[in-house]
């Protein structure tokens, strides 16, 4: 909930610059690194990997290695069919320590006899950045990772890490804060470390949620740190006897966890949103709006993408919270620097994409996005002045989205951009999501319905 969230007042040059790529090998031997995670994730943004030995190293650099790829989980396979092959990107490679000595990290595209394989949401993301780039634009993406920290109760049930954190307004609380200093100091070490550019951590507004912003970069880049940094909560965490959960709603009567997304769009190393003559007053160029524009038509569908689990709709369904305030837009909405809309536009740098939760797989919802947007560019959107009350209402659960999407050419074509059904088995693996719950008898009901009639 950063109010200067990714630094948009950043001048170009704050955007770090990609280091040189060096092999594979000499970066792990050069850290001292023993072992490496070759890691990618899943549709539903599974966190897959094979831990390889530093002696393997070239072997892994120049042939990859190998997954049953129906074992690995949502990634459009049968138990026939042939190996999923990581192929690891030496860019992303990153040492951490801080989790284990002699550990790294390096990020793969998944590969099916020797071509990228179309449901990998990081050959995704990458299909989708080839698109724009033909368009001489370049997507820069800022994250809000949003997450609490639990643990269970005698009875099973979910409640805080701390104990102590019960405040019904607990946003900012410093002594909450202190309270979770050392983990909380930890993770901010851990990514700078990492040159990622940590410059604040906060107290959110739900008891035990918590919040650490970093800077923004390119949109594969920022992706590929979201999963990173989801990765090092959890397993921090996990060494405190805590639980980081990315769930979007995990209490009902608190606040729920977002993954908001800063999107702006760059040319020739330049932004193309800012426009000081704006007669909107919100400081945005005529093809920041056709994009913001793009946003709001597509919303919809979207939703699908950004909030894909049923329990993201009972956050952006949300009418109220311990704290008085939801956060969570209801709506196809824009303005300036106001939460309670869809995108929020708070300088004419950036546009805050706030629809998506802690569930979102960072690759999907950037392509997904980046495809409606774009969209919006190519066919020359406007989307009206600011706080229009004609938005349209979001989905109210995850089989609305669904449907939504089935409906959108544009954010089915997102996901179908490195080859032809997935929109579809992603959304066929969505709605069976939604019906199990569906068919679920909770507590709820047998409490409503038991002795009602």
């Amino acid at each position: 909930m950063s109010l200067t969230a990714t630094r948009p007042d950043a001048p170009p040059a704050a955007v770090a610059a990609a280091p040189e790529v060096l092999d594979l090998a000499t970066r792990a031997r050069a850290d001292g690194t023993q072992f490496i995670l070759a890691l990618f994730v899943d549709l539903t943004g599974k966190p897959c990997a094979k831990l390889v030995p530093v002696e393997a190293v070239e072997e892994l650099q120049t042939e990859g290695v190998g997954f049953a790829g129906y074992a690995v989980g949502a990634m459009g396979q049968e138990p026939k069919d042939p190996d999923l092959i990581a192929i690891p990107d030496p860019a992303s490679y990153m040492a951490v320590p801080f989790i284990r000595p002699g550990l790294a990290i390096v990020h793969c595209d998944p590969h099916v006899e020797g071509r990228p394989w179309p449901y990998a949401p990081r050959v995704i993301l990458k299909e989708q950045l080839a698109r724009a780039a033909e368009l001489n634009l370049d997507l820069k993406v800022g994250a809000e990772v949003e997450y609490f920290l639990v643990e269970r109760g005698p009875d099973g049930t979910l409640r805080p890490a701390d104990p102590k954190d019960t405040a019904e307004r607990p946003c900012y609380d410093a002594r909450g804060l202190t309270r979770m200093y050392e983990h909380l100091t930890e993770v901010s070490r851990a990514i700078n470390s990492l040159g990622w550019g940590n410059y604040a951590n906060d107290h959110e507004d739900g008891n035990g949620q918590f919040e650490q912003n970093f800077g923004y970069a390119d949109a594969l880049t920022t992706a590929d740190r979201v999963v990173t940094l989801r990765y090092l909560l959890s397993v921090l965490a996990e060494q405190r006897g805590m639980t980081a959960t990315f769930m979007g709603k995990p209490f009902t009567d608190r606040t729920g966890s977002g993954l908001h997304m800063h999107l702006s769009l760059w040319r020739d190393g330049a932004p193309v949103f800012p426009d000081a003559g704006d007669p909107r007053g919100l400081g945005l160029s005529s093809l920041a709006y056709s994009f913001l524009a793009g946003l709001i038509e597509h919303a919809c569908g979207l939703q699908a993408v950004l909030a894909p689990t049923v329990n993201a709709y009972k956050r952006t369904g949300a009418t109220g919270t311990r704290s008085g305030a939801t956060w969570s837009p209801r709506a196809a909405s824009y303005g300036g620097n106001d939460r309670t809309h869809l995108l929020r536009v708070p300088d004419g740098n950036r546009v805050e994409l706030r629809g998506g939760d802690g569930s979102a797989n960072p690759y999907l919802a950037a392509a997904a996005a980046l495809a409606a947007g774009l969209d919006g560019v190519r066919r020359g959107l406007d989307p009206g002045d600011p706080g229009a009350t004609t938005s349209s209402p979001l989905p109210p659960t995850l089989l609305h989205a669904i449907e939504a999407l089935e409906a959108d050419p544009v954010v089915a074509g997102a996901l179908d951009v490195a080859g032809p059904g997935v929109a579809a088995y992603f959304a066929g693996l969505k709605r069976e999501e939604f019906f199990e719950w569906h068919g679920q008898v909770t507590s709820w009901e047998v409490d409503r319905y038991v002795t009602a009639f």
